[in-house]
């Protein structure tokens, strides 16, 4: 698990939390820190392929 995975696991557990105790920043946050390892898996992913092409 890269970067973005762990991101994205982070995110989901304070997404989680946020929603058991009802902070809705909390919960907020762990949302964008899941759209951020999304991006970050997104961009991994287009690089490896380029990588893969110019091969």
């Amino acid at each position: 698990m890269g970067k973005s995975g762990m991101q994205k696991g982070k995110g989901k557990v304070k997404e989680a939390l946020g929603k058991v105790t009802g902070n809705e920043r909390m919960k907020a946050e762990g949302k964008a820190e899941q759209a951020e390892g999304k991006v970050r898996e997104s961009a991994d992913e287009a690089r490896d392929a380029m990588r893969r092409r110019s091969h």
